[in-house]
């Protein structure tokens, strides 16, 4: 059974930055492509950034490219979100999720087998 466990949430100032990371367990994610989406109260789910399992593609959101990052160590299976210059509209619950059929981001929104139970982040004005 896969767990992703996202950590690194909370408070921060607009201008601040977090690193959000996603811990997985349970199987090998190295081969696969991973992602993060967010969530707002009353908004859509918005799929914010993917990469390849080598971690050499990306592909971000237009509202946080140029802001956010997604990376990943295999070595750990890990994966993170550098998260700078955040602004009030990135309040959101992010999620850590992964395609456990592609090794390569086939698509962007990602489409997902699994994802973990999320990390609130706030931002302050």
């Amino acid at each position: 059974q896969v767990q992703l466990v996202e950590s690194g949430g909370g408070l921060v100032q607009a201008g601040g930055s977090l690193r959000l990371s996603c811990a997985a367990s349970g199987r090998d994610i190295s081969m696969y492509a991973m992602g993060w989406f967010r969530q707002a109260p009353g908004k859509e789910r918005e799929s914010v950034a993917a990469i390849s399992w080598s971690g050499r593609s990306t592909h971000y959101a237009d509202s946080v490219r140029g802001r956010f990052t997604i990376s990943r160590d295999n070595t750990k299976n890990v994966v993170y979100l550098q998260m700078n210059n955040v602004k009030p509209e990135d309040t959101a619950s992010y999620y850590c999720v992964g395609d456990f059929r592609h090794a390569y981001v086939t698509t962007f929104p990602l489409e997902w087998d699994y994802q973990g139970q999320g990390t609130q982040v706030t931002v302050s004005s």
